[in-house]
């Protein structure tokens, strides 16, 4: 091979990445308008944006064609993990508030083995010795948590990842392996999901399903914005205490 037909590979391969970059700008601007929309209004929507920039050029650097995977599929791994870590270094999710969320999930575990069945958000203040507004104030705060948990990832005995968020977002172009994986995730899921409460199961699945933001939800349930915000994440505690028994 000759020095011209290196550099000719060479300017190819930049040339291609660049172009992977620009295409798929809307892609990292859907996302992040998407993401953006599940959390709360405070949070620094162009922080994200670059954040999730970052993520697309990483995506271009370590794309392999060879490897049978459509880039869109690969960029939006990549994106959406980027998104993520950004979210996971704000104050909101420090040691304090995971705590905060590891404390409510182990109360209302307590509670649903005591009761039988799913405790009230009353029942639930009564045993943390709160009142109702600080147990509605502490949903609101774990809100982002319980978002960014749903990307923690379940594995197969083989190590193949699967998240919550792949299940309820049907991401596209799984493998068959994780197709097998997310069935059995989707059984487990779609059986604590029936068992949640009207509003909490009414909010989960236009949330996640149908793709409503909490305003066009609350819209739709005759609530606030910040009471769905609270339903979705008591909501998503019970979830995710039941599908660790699942896996366990």
């Amino acid at each position: 091979m000759t020095d011209e037909d290196r550099f000719d590979i060479a300017d190819s391969c930049a040339y291609d990445r660049e172009q992977l970059i620009l295409e798929h700008i809307p892609l990292v601007q859907y996302l992040v308008k998407r993401m953006a929309a599940k959390l709360p209004p405070h949070l620094d929507m162009q922080d994200l944006l670059s954040s999730a920039m970052i993520g697309l050029i990483n995506a271009a650097d370590r794309f392999d064609p060879s490897r049978g995977v459509l880039f869109k599929t690969f960029a939006e791994q990549h994106v959406r993990g980027t998104i993520l870590d950004e979210l996971r270094s704000y104050d909101v999710l420090s040691r304090s508030m995971r705590e905060k969320y590891k404390k409510l999930e182990r109360e209302l575990h307590k509670l649903e083995n005591m009761l039988g069945r799913h405790p009230t958000s009353e029942e639930v203040a009564v045993s943390l010795e709160i009142s109702l507004d600080d147990y509605f104030g502490m949903l609101d705060d774990v809100h982002v948590f319980t978002f960014i948990s749903l990307d923690d990832s379940w594995e197969s005995e083989d190590g193949s990842p699967l998240c919550l968020a792949d299940v309820l977002c049907e991401a596209e172009a799984k493998n068959p392996q994780q197709q097998v994986m997310a069935m059995q995730l989707a059984d487990a899921l779609g059986v604590a999901i029936d068992t949640l409460p009207e509003k909490e199961r009414q909010a989960v699945t236009l949330y996640y399903n149908e793709d409503l933001n909490l305003k066009e939800i609350g819209e739709l349930l005759g609530l606030t914005e910040s009471r769905i915000s609270q339903i979705i994440s008591q909501a998503m505690v019970r979830l995710r205490s039941r599908l660790k028994l699942h896996r366990s």
